[in-house]
């Protein structure tokens, strides 16, 4: 006789291009299909990966995305406050989420603190409540939510975060909390995929010494410092080309500071890309200029291709670089970046040391490991 399948009920915002959508992905396609039977509910049906939720999972919305909204300017914005109006009311009344999706589940996972209202809401109080938690809770604009969130942890039944450095922030910040079990489990890496995505053709890529950094446009991606340090290098005589994959609310803002400092042909914004690895392998070096990060995928990415790596030491990016052997950690100073990029762009014997270093890095990376410990947290909570 079969034995019955752990049915689990993930909930997330959006599909919008970020990390914490990939570790979805990667759950979604990697969680064994005989062991569990995976729904996915979105608050919003918005964001290019939304097509990517694999065909054996259970996919519902609650309320349409931007992609679907009318392409009238008036009508959009009727969209809009009708939208948030129904997001008050789902909010205010989780019994309506729950008939939409109309199941039982045994696990229900929030994927990031945005989801835990709706997780611990739930009508549904036999499930079992997963938090994933990516986030680094000292940074200043982070305040305003953490009420919220520490008075979710106690709620939960089990408490994943994706680095060390997270949850050990956490218990210094807030030793007296009273946390739920917890693990630990960094964020999967789909290895073959990315190198074979990676392999498409790019067209009118830059000339000359190119860095690529990948990331949303907020103020602590650390994108309007790394303006400056490039136009010191640009008015120094050190030619080469950023090129920032991603979007957000800090684009205007950081296009009107690249035409500001006349480098707006050589400080790139190519907005969010379906598959941005191509811009990867195609240039010379990658760098991260955050100002808080917790175990970013993108940094496994770019090792994973190979390219020497430039990055803030912080979050677990220490526990993932080796400084000056698999690329150069430093500190969230516009001086430092100037620095190391200089360094890259001059220094043509650190480039090739790192790029021998970078030539067996894929064994740093074990995804059986990572899903096997998250089958056994969904499994053992079910025991329970």
């Amino acid at each position: 006789m079969l034995e019955k399948k752990i049915k689990i009920l993930f909930r997330h915002r959006s599909m919008e291009m970020g990390g914490v959508e990939k570790v979805l992905l990667g759950l979604l396609n990697n969680l064994d299909p005989n062991k569990f039977e995976m729904t996915v509910c979105l608050t919003l049906n918005q964001g290019k990966l939304r097509n990517e939720i694999p065909q054996h999972v259970r996919t519902l919305y609650l309320t349409d995305g931007k992609e679907d909204f009318s392409t009238n300017p008036f009508l959009q914005k009727l969209q809009l406050v009708a939208r948030r109006i129904r997001l008050k009311k789902l909010k205010n009344n989780p019994a309506i989420a729950d008939r939409m999706i109309d199941d039982t589940f045994d696990v229900e996972i929030g994927m990031d603190y945005r989801d835990y209202d709706a997780i611990l809401h739930s009508t549904n109080k036999n499930s079992k409540k997963i938090g994933w938690y990516h986030s680094e809770v000292n940074v200043p604009e982070f305040q305003p939510l953490v009420p919220g969130i520490l008075k979710s942890f106690p709620q939960f039944d089990h408490m994943v975060y994706c680095s060390h450095k997270i949850k050990d922030m956490m218990h210094q910040y807030y030793p007296d909390l009273k946390y739920p079990p917890e693990s630990v489990i960094i964020n999967p890496i789909p290895i073959e995929e990315i190198k074979k995505k990676a392999a498409e053709k790019l067209e009118n890529f830059p000339e000359g010494k190119v860095f690529v950094s990948i990331g949303r446009l907020h103020t602590r991606k650390g994108y309007h410092k790394l303006i400056e340090a490039h136009k010191r290098l640009i008015d120094e005589g050190f030619h080469h080309t950023i090129i920032i994959v991603g979007d957000g609310g800090e684009m205007n803002n950081l296009t009107n500071q690249a035409i500001k400092n006349n480098v707006e042909k050589t400080f790139i914004l190519v907005g969010n890309q379906m598959n941005p690895y191509p811009y990867i392998k195609n240039a010379d070096y990658f760098i991260l200029p955050s100002e808080s990060e917790a175990w970013p995928l993108v940094i496994a990415e770019a090792l994973v291709l190979q390219k020497p790596i430039i990055a803030t030491n912080v979050g677990d990016i220490g526990m993932m670089i080796r400084d000056k052997e698999t690329g150069v950690l430093i500190s969230y100073e516009i001086d430092e970046m100037y620095e190391s990029m200089k360094a890259f762009l001059t220094n043509a014997e650190l480039v090739h040391g790192i790029k021998e270093n970078l030539k067996n890095i894929e064994s740093q990376f074990d995804n059986k490991k990572i899903f096997d410990a998250v089958e056994n947290v969904i499994e053992d909570l079910c025991k329970k």
